[in-house]
Protein backbone atom coordinates (compact mmCIF):
# COMPACT_ATOMS: atom_id res chain seq x y z
CA UNK A 1 0.00 0.00 0.00
CA UNK A 2 1.52 2.99 -0.57
CA UNK A 3 0.46 7.24 -0.66
CA UNK A 4 1.45 10.12 -1.84
CA UNK A 5 2.17 12.04 1.49
CA UNK A 6 6.04 12.12 2.73
CA UNK A 7 7.62 11.65 5.96
CA UNK A 8 8.94 14.51 7.46
CA UNK A 9 12.62 12.67 7.64
CA UNK A 10 13.44 9.74 5.60
CA UNK A 11 16.88 7.55 6.05
CA UNK A 12 19.05 5.96 3.43
CA UNK A 13 22.33 3.87 4.54
CA UNK A 14 25.04 4.12 2.37
CA UNK A 15 27.49 0.09 2.72
CA UNK A 16 30.85 0.68 1.70
CA UNK A 17 33.49 -1.87 1.97
CA UNK A 18 36.95 -0.59 2.99
CA UNK A 19 39.73 -2.85 1.40
CA UNK A 20 43.08 -3.28 2.31
CA UNK A 21 44.85 -5.74 -0.53
CA UNK A 22 48.39 -7.13 1.33
CA UNK A 23 48.85 -3.57 3.32
CA UNK A 24 49.38 -2.13 0.16
CA UNK A 25 48.02 1.84 0.82
CA UNK A 26 48.05 2.72 -2.89
CA UNK A 27 45.38 0.03 -3.33
CA UNK A 28 43.71 0.67 -0.32
CA UNK A 29 40.11 1.60 -0.70
CA UNK A 30 36.57 1.49 -1.78
CA UNK A 31 35.06 0.14 -5.35
CA UNK A 32 34.11 2.72 -7.79
CA UNK A 33 30.74 1.05 -7.25
CA UNK A 34 30.89 1.60 -3.76
CA UNK A 35 31.33 5.57 -4.38
CA UNK A 36 28.80 5.28 -7.49
CA UNK A 37 26.27 3.56 -4.66
CA UNK A 38 27.03 6.69 -2.56
CA UNK A 39 26.34 9.26 -5.58
CA UNK A 40 22.99 7.26 -6.07
CA UNK A 41 21.86 8.17 -2.61
CA UNK A 42 22.23 11.88 -2.76
CA UNK A 43 20.28 11.60 -6.41
CA UNK A 44 17.49 9.72 -4.44
CA UNK A 45 17.66 12.50 -1.70
CA UNK A 46 17.52 15.45 -3.97
CA UNK A 47 14.45 13.84 -5.50
CA UNK A 48 12.59 12.87 -2.14
CA UNK A 49 13.31 16.81 -0.58
CA UNK A 50 12.75 18.77 -4.01
CA UNK A 51 10.02 21.07 -3.13
CA UNK A 52 9.00 19.74 0.45
CA UNK A 53 10.07 20.76 3.85
CA UNK A 54 11.25 17.07 4.56
CA UNK A 55 14.75 16.12 5.05
CA UNK A 56 16.23 12.62 3.82
CA UNK A 57 19.28 11.39 5.82
CA UNK A 58 22.45 9.49 4.66
CA UNK A 59 24.21 7.66 6.92
CA UNK A 60 27.25 5.96 4.92
CA UNK A 61 28.58 2.59 7.16
CA UNK A 62 31.97 0.86 6.34
CA UNK A 63 33.52 -2.02 7.83
CA UNK A 64 36.98 -2.14 8.81
CA UNK A 65 40.20 -0.58 10.78
CA UNK A 66 40.89 2.57 11.25
CA UNK A 67 42.27 3.43 7.93
CA UNK A 68 38.66 3.20 7.11
CA UNK A 69 37.48 6.72 8.07
CA UNK A 70 39.53 8.16 5.62
CA UNK A 71 37.06 7.19 2.97
CA UNK A 72 34.17 7.90 5.70
CA UNK A 73 35.92 11.33 6.09
CA UNK A 74 35.47 11.68 1.87
CA UNK A 75 31.82 10.83 2.10
CA UNK A 76 30.63 13.62 4.57
CA UNK A 77 32.99 15.86 2.86
CA UNK A 78 30.68 14.86 -0.50
CA UNK A 79 27.41 15.67 1.45
CA UNK A 80 26.41 12.47 3.83
CA UNK A 81 25.40 13.34 6.93
CA UNK A 82 26.53 10.42 9.24
CA UNK A 83 29.54 8.02 9.12
CA UNK A 84 29.79 4.78 10.95
CA UNK A 85 32.97 2.78 11.06
CA UNK A 86 32.79 -1.04 12.16
CA UNK A 87 35.91 -1.57 14.07
CA UNK A 88 36.61 -5.25 12.20
CA UNK A 89 38.62 -7.21 9.57
CA UNK A 90 38.27 -6.44 6.08
CA UNK A 91 38.66 -9.70 5.21
CA UNK A 92 35.48 -11.59 7.14
CA UNK A 93 33.31 -13.45 4.65
CA UNK A 94 30.65 -11.99 3.23
CA UNK A 95 27.72 -13.50 5.10
CA UNK A 96 29.97 -12.00 8.39
CA UNK A 97 30.13 -8.36 6.69
CA UNK A 98 26.56 -8.25 6.12
CA UNK A 99 25.64 -9.30 9.29
CA UNK A 100 27.50 -6.81 11.22
CA UNK A 101 26.30 -3.97 8.65
CA UNK A 102 23.16 -4.91 9.42
CA UNK A 103 23.42 -4.47 12.99
CA UNK A 104 23.73 -1.02 12.03
CA UNK A 105 21.05 -0.07 9.82
CA UNK A 106 18.65 -1.35 11.63
CA UNK A 107 16.20 1.04 10.98
CA UNK A 108 16.73 2.53 7.38
CA UNK A 109 14.17 2.34 4.51
CA UNK A 110 16.72 2.19 1.75
CA UNK A 111 20.17 0.74 1.73
CA UNK A 112 22.10 1.36 -1.64
CA UNK A 113 25.48 -0.61 -1.85
CA UNK A 114 28.26 -1.13 -5.08
CA UNK A 115 27.46 -4.49 -6.21
CA UNK A 116 30.74 -5.71 -5.98
CA UNK A 117 34.30 -4.89 -4.00
CA UNK A 118 37.57 -4.06 -4.51
CA UNK A 119 39.06 -7.29 -3.19
CA UNK A 120 36.99 -10.53 -4.72
CA UNK A 121 34.27 -8.70 -6.13
CA UNK A 122 31.75 -11.49 -5.25
CA UNK A 123 28.40 -9.25 -5.02
CA UNK A 124 27.12 -11.22 -2.66
CA UNK A 125 27.33 -8.92 0.39
CA UNK A 126 24.05 -6.95 -0.71
CA UNK A 127 22.05 -10.14 -0.48
CA UNK A 128 23.16 -11.25 2.48
CA UNK A 129 22.57 -8.04 3.97
CA UNK A 130 18.77 -8.10 2.42
CA UNK A 131 18.27 -11.40 3.92
CA UNK A 132 19.79 -10.10 7.44
CA UNK A 133 17.33 -6.96 7.14
CA UNK A 134 13.83 -9.35 5.90
CA UNK A 135 14.50 -6.37 3.05
CA UNK A 136 13.22 -6.51 -0.59
CA UNK A 137 16.30 -7.09 -2.70
CA UNK A 138 17.31 -5.38 -6.21
CA UNK A 139 20.43 -5.99 -7.53
CA UNK A 140 23.20 -5.08 -10.25
CA UNK A 141 21.33 -2.05 -10.95
CA UNK A 142 22.16 0.84 -13.65
CA UNK A 143 19.35 3.07 -12.97
CA UNK A 144 17.45 3.99 -10.18
CA UNK A 145 14.74 7.16 -10.03
CA UNK A 146 12.26 7.89 -7.41
CA UNK A 147 8.54 6.38 -8.03
CA UNK A 148 7.07 9.68 -6.12
CA UNK A 149 5.36 7.47 -4.13
CA UNK A 150 5.61 6.01 -0.40
CA UNK A 151 4.47 3.44 1.85
CA UNK A 152 2.14 3.80 4.68
CA UNK A 153 5.22 4.29 6.83
CA UNK A 154 6.58 7.15 4.88
CA UNK A 155 9.04 5.07 2.69
CA UNK A 156 9.87 6.09 -0.29
CA UNK A 157 8.81 3.62 -3.05
CA UNK A 158 11.47 3.86 -6.06
CA UNK A 159 11.88 2.34 -10.20
CA UNK A 160 14.91 0.44 -10.79
CA UNK A 161 16.63 -0.58 -14.17
CA UNK A 162 18.29 -3.83 -14.14
CA UNK A 163 20.93 -5.49 -16.68
CA UNK A 164 20.15 -8.50 -18.11
CA UNK A 165 21.45 -10.93 -20.43
CA UNK A 166 21.56 -10.71 -24.51
CA UNK A 167 21.27 -6.92 -23.70
CA UNK A 168 17.56 -6.90 -22.15
CA UNK A 169 16.47 -4.85 -19.41
CA UNK A 170 14.44 -5.50 -16.32
CA UNK A 171 12.18 -2.94 -14.88
CA UNK A 172 11.17 -2.96 -11.43
CA UNK A 173 9.51 -1.52 -8.92
CA UNK A 174 10.54 -1.55 -5.29
CA UNK A 175 9.09 -1.20 -2.19
CA UNK A 176 10.79 -0.36 1.18
CA UNK A 177 12.73 -2.26 2.65
CA UNK A 178 15.04 -2.58 0.55
CA UNK A 179 18.55 -3.28 -0.33
CA UNK A 180 19.94 -1.98 -4.17
CA UNK A 181 23.09 -2.97 -5.38
CA UNK A 182 24.72 -0.89 -8.20
CA UNK A 183 26.82 -0.65 -11.21
CA UNK A 184 29.64 1.19 -10.80
CA UNK A 185 29.04 3.07 -14.02
CA UNK A 186 25.90 4.20 -12.97
CA UNK A 187 27.43 7.71 -11.34
CA UNK A 188 30.28 9.39 -10.48
CA UNK A 189 30.87 10.50 -7.05
CA UNK A 190 30.97 14.07 -6.55
CA UNK A 191 33.98 16.52 -5.62
CA UNK A 192 34.02 18.00 -2.12
CA UNK A 193 34.94 21.38 -1.51
CA UNK A 194 37.88 22.41 0.52
CA UNK A 195 35.98 23.77 3.14
CA UNK A 196 33.70 20.60 3.34
CA UNK A 197 37.20 18.31 3.20
CA UNK A 198 38.43 20.46 6.26
CA UNK A 199 35.37 20.66 8.29
CA UNK A 200 35.04 16.73 7.48
CA UNK A 201 38.76 16.42 9.23
CA UNK A 202 36.97 17.26 12.27
CA UNK A 203 33.88 15.22 11.75
CA UNK A 204 33.07 12.51 14.62
CA UNK A 205 32.73 9.35 13.06
CA UNK A 206 30.77 6.68 14.95
CA UNK A 207 33.21 3.54 15.74
CA UNK A 208 30.96 -0.04 16.21
CA UNK A 209 32.17 -3.29 17.61
CA UNK A 210 32.47 -6.13 14.92
CA UNK A 211 32.85 -9.66 15.33
CA UNK A 212 35.28 -10.91 17.95
CA UNK A 213 38.88 -12.21 17.32
CA UNK A 214 37.85 -15.22 17.18
CA UNK A 215 35.36 -14.89 15.05
CA UNK A 216 36.79 -12.88 12.51
CA UNK A 217 39.78 -15.31 12.22
CA UNK A 218 37.69 -18.29 11.94
CA UNK A 219 37.99 -18.63 8.44
CA UNK A 220 40.49 -18.39 5.68
CA UNK A 221 39.56 -16.68 2.57
CA UNK A 222 41.60 -17.93 -0.43
CA UNK A 223 40.62 -17.65 -4.09
CA UNK A 224 38.11 -19.96 -5.49
CA UNK A 225 39.72 -22.90 -6.87
CA UNK A 226 37.53 -25.40 -8.49
CA UNK A 227 37.78 -29.16 -7.36
CA UNK A 228 39.80 -31.52 -9.71
CA UNK A 229 38.40 -33.76 -12.26
CA UNK A 230 38.34 -37.08 -11.33
CA UNK A 231 38.90 -38.90 -15.07
CA UNK A 232 39.82 -42.82 -15.47
CA UNK A 233 43.02 -43.87 -15.95
CA UNK A 234 44.39 -44.05 -19.23
CA UNK A 235 44.48 -47.70 -20.81
CA UNK A 236 46.22 -48.47 -24.24
CA UNK A 237 49.39 -50.86 -25.29
CA UNK A 238 51.84 -48.20 -25.33
CA UNK A 239 52.96 -44.23 -24.02
CA UNK A 240 51.71 -42.65 -27.06
CA UNK A 241 48.14 -44.76 -26.87
CA UNK A 242 47.95 -43.26 -23.17
CA UNK A 243 49.00 -39.74 -24.06
CA UNK A 244 46.35 -39.61 -26.85
CA UNK A 245 43.41 -40.87 -24.01
CA UNK A 246 44.74 -38.77 -21.42
CA UNK A 247 44.78 -35.38 -24.15
CA UNK A 248 41.41 -36.64 -25.83
CA UNK A 249 43.45 -35.88 -28.85
CA UNK A 250 41.40 -37.18 -32.02
CA UNK A 251 38.21 -37.02 -29.69
CA UNK A 252 35.30 -35.14 -31.53
CA UNK A 253 34.98 -31.64 -30.42
CA UNK A 254 31.42 -31.11 -28.11
CA UNK A 255 29.51 -27.75 -28.87
CA UNK A 256 27.27 -26.07 -26.21
CA UNK A 257 23.48 -26.72 -25.34
CA UNK A 258 21.43 -24.22 -24.94
CA UNK A 259 18.23 -24.99 -22.55
CA UNK A 260 15.28 -23.14 -20.87
CA UNK A 261 14.41 -25.07 -17.41
CA UNK A 262 12.51 -24.26 -14.80
CA UNK A 263 14.68 -23.74 -11.38
CA UNK A 264 14.44 -27.12 -9.83
CA UNK A 265 14.74 -28.82 -13.27
CA UNK A 266 17.37 -26.55 -14.14
CA UNK A 267 19.65 -27.27 -10.71
CA UNK A 268 18.99 -31.17 -11.68
CA UNK A 269 20.32 -30.52 -14.77
CA UNK A 270 23.38 -28.68 -13.86
CA UNK A 271 24.06 -31.46 -11.44
CA UNK A 272 23.78 -34.12 -14.10
CA UNK A 273 26.36 -32.40 -16.40
CA UNK A 274 28.77 -32.16 -13.32
CA UNK A 275 28.05 -35.90 -12.67
CA UNK A 276 29.10 -36.47 -16.11
CA UNK A 277 32.10 -34.28 -16.71
CA UNK A 278 33.64 -36.15 -13.28
CA UNK A 279 33.30 -33.45 -10.95
CA UNK A 280 31.11 -34.80 -9.02
CA UNK A 281 30.76 -38.44 -7.52
CA UNK A 282 28.26 -40.18 -9.99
Amino acid sequence: MSTDVRAATSTIGVCWKWVDVEGDPRRAGVSAADQAALETAFSIAASLDAGTDSSTEITVVALGPVAAEQALRGALAAGAHRAIRIDASAHLPSDRVAAALADALDRVDLVVCGDYSADRGSGSVPAFLAAELDAAQALGLIQISVDGRVTAEGAPVVRALRRLDGGRREQLTVTPPAVLSVEGSVATLRRASLPAELLAKQAAIAVLPGPSAAEQHADTIRPFRPRPRVVPAPVGAGALDRIRALTEAGATVSHGETVTLDPPEAAARILAALREWGYLEP
